[in-house]
């Protein structure tokens, strides 16, 4: 598995190179996408106007397919009937089947009870017949010899034409080159309507001459009516109108020798007489093609240049930004080279996280000189006082090495008890600060002041005068080091006190408060904090033995904060000193 780039520069470079290109590709495969649908559709909209004009033309309604005014820009048209056969078409598809079949006329079939009306126009009777294989199919001008008159008109099924029973499928008509042809006719959308805009109307209906919309061929006749027939048939429009409705679809078609896709409108008319056709009129997509081919071309030539912007930009930036966190990582370098935990990092002005990084920094290195300054002076410290009972201890035995009878065994033992207190107070100290958990235990402070109190009744030299308030007084820890609390306060109280040690335990909110004062000289709100700490003693000139080694306070406010309270000193100065130790209450 390849190993991701080891600078944050190079990684943010690179993310940031990947997903711009991920949006661009988005961005592009969109624009093509509506670009495409845009151009598709404006051929398409170009396409359907090229087929409602050649379709409403007078001369496709008048059926002079031969006539018809297709354009020659490009655009292809057809005229297709509803049997398929081509009717009329452009240059480019003359000759050519139909090049479309997907919205086929209705089948010109004349339904029971329709009716046709051969009488021709003015225009109608100038036109000439078309010839036998011509692309177009025209109605023609009468016979004078009279066979077949052009003028009459199919029956009904009905019989409202005078002709009982009888259905007139075809009007014959003897055009001049001699050829028989058949003007078959189409229900008007079974609107019972059989005759054209040039004649009479009909209701469809024997015997009613209201022309109701409704009467006329039944659509579900077998001959068909207003129903679609055929493959993909619609209805055919009402006669000498354009449907309203078009078809599109963009087809492959080989014009010219050139094979690409058209996008193809299809519209459906009806002659005067009745005959229904499709003009299908293609617009080619070849310039739209090369349009889209030329705005992807484009984006591809640019992706590549912008991502290398985007990437050089993104380094640049990312490296200005970062410069202030290489000046803190080599600062840092510097100061574990050197083992100077006074120096600090530099802190930007930008008022950012990176700032603020430096700033809990420079917290952490002021936090951790003075974690060392305090242990280098507590060692040291440690070594005072533990150099002056082993010196006194080496002295005596010296002594009573070479005198016998002058040895001090009264002084040896105080010695020893010293050290022995001196060494179990530096290992309690080491403990607490190793964040030794206390013990999860309910202890009673009114049941462990009782005992205490009882316990250096035969040594104390003032007797602690106890008061206990509220009830329950628990809390939760270890009994033995909350019994050293006690005791570490008590002992302060019995050396301090002029005549007068009190103890007592009360309920305050959620809270126990241990209470043990005196009535000796106190502590000036100077020295308030200054007395927690380790080895100092507030009045340097008495003597050690006298004052101790200056851990007991220190040793108490550690075990108090361990088990989640706070050990605070109070009084008036000169009337007293008074320590209150506050627990978290168990119920």
């Amino acid at each position: 598995m390849p190993r991701p780039p080891a600078s944050v520069r190079a990684r943010a470079a690179l993310a940031a190179t990947v997903v711009v290109c991920l949006a661009l590709v988005v961005a592009g495969f969109g624009v093509v996408t509506v670009l495409r649908h845009n151009l598709t559709g404006r051929a398409g909209l170009e396409a359907e106007v090229t087929a409602r004009t050649v379709a409403g033309s007078q001369d496709a309604l008048n059926g002079r397919f031969d006539r018809l005014d297709l354009p020659e820009d490009g655009r292809v048209v057809q005229v297709v009937d509803s049997a398929g056969r081509v009717l009329g078409a452009g240059a480019a598809l003359a000759g050519r089947a139909p090049v479309a079949d997907y919205a086929p006329a209705a089948d010109s079939t004349v339904a029971p009870g329709s009716t046709v009306s051969s009488t021709p126009t003015a225009a109608e009777s100038a036109v000439p017949s078309p010839s036998r294989s011509g692309a177009a199919f025209a109605p023609s001008s009468p016979s004078a010899s009279g066979t077949a008159d052009a003028t009459g008109t199919a029956a009904h099924a009905n019989g409202r034409t005078g002709a009982p029973g009888g259905v007139l499928a075809a009007v014959h008509v003897l055009v001049p080159d001699g050829i028989a042809r058949t003007a078959v006719p189409v229900d008007d959308h079974g609107r019972g309507r059989g005759s054209d805009d040039h004649g009479g109307s009909d209701d469809g209906k024997s015997g009613d001459p209201t022309g109701d919309d409704h009467g006329g061929g039944d659509d579900h006749s077998g001959n068909g009516g207003g129903e679609d027939s055929g493959k993909g048939a619609t209805s055919s429009p009402p006669r000498g109108k354009v449907g309203t409705d078009v078809q599109r679809r963009t087809i492959r078609a080989t014009v010219a020798g050139r094979t690409h896709d058209y996008s193809f409108a299809a519209v459906q008319g009806t002659t005067y007489d009745g005959r229904t056709y499709t003009v299908y009129a293609g617009i080619s997509l070849e310039e739209e093609q090369a349009t889209l081919d030329q705005v992807t071309k484009s984006l591809l030539t640019g992706l590549p240049f912008l991502l290398a912007v985007v990437a050089t930009v993104t380094w640049l930036v990312t490296r200005r930004a970062l410069r202030p966190v290489e000046g803190i990582r080599a600062e840092m370098a510097e100061i574990t080279g050197s083992g100077d935990l006074s120096r600090r990092v530099p802190e930007p002005r930008s008022g950012d996280e990176i700032a603020r990084l430096a700033r809990t920094t420079n917290q952490t290195l002021a936090a951790l000189e003075g974690s060392i300054e305090r242990q280098h002076r507590f060692i040291a410290d440690a070594s005072h006082e533990l150099r002056s009972p082993i010196a006194n201890l080496r002295t005596q035995l010296e002594v009573a090495e070479a005198h016998p009878e002058l040895l001090d065994t009264h002084g040896l033992v105080q010695d020893v008890v010293r050290l022995q207190h001196l060494a179990i107070d530096l290992l309690l100290l080491a403990r607490l600060d190793a964040g030794e958990s206390p013990a999860d235990a309910r202890v009673d402070l009114a049941d462990l002041v009782l005992e205490e109190v009882a316990a250096r009744a035969a040594t104390d030299r003032f007797p602690p005068a106890v008061a206990l308030e509220g009830e329950p007084l628990a809390v939760t820890g270890s009994r033995t080091q909350l019994a050293r609390v006690l005791a570490n306060l008590l002992d302060n109280a019995q050396r301090h006190a002029a005549g007068a040690v009190e103890v007592s335990v009360a309920v305050e909110g959620d809270d126990v408060v241990l209470t043990v004062g005196d009535d000796g000289p106190g502590v000036a709100p100077e020295d308030r904090e200054r007395v927690f700490e380790r080895f100092v003693r507030l009045d340097e000139a008495r003597s050690r033995d006298a004052g101790g080694a200056g851990l007991g306070l220190a040793i108490a406010r550690d075990v108090v904060l361990l088990h989640g309270g706070s050990l605070t000193v109070g009084g008036d100065p000169g009337r007293g000193a008074v320590f209150r130790a506050r627990l978290p209450r168990v119920t």
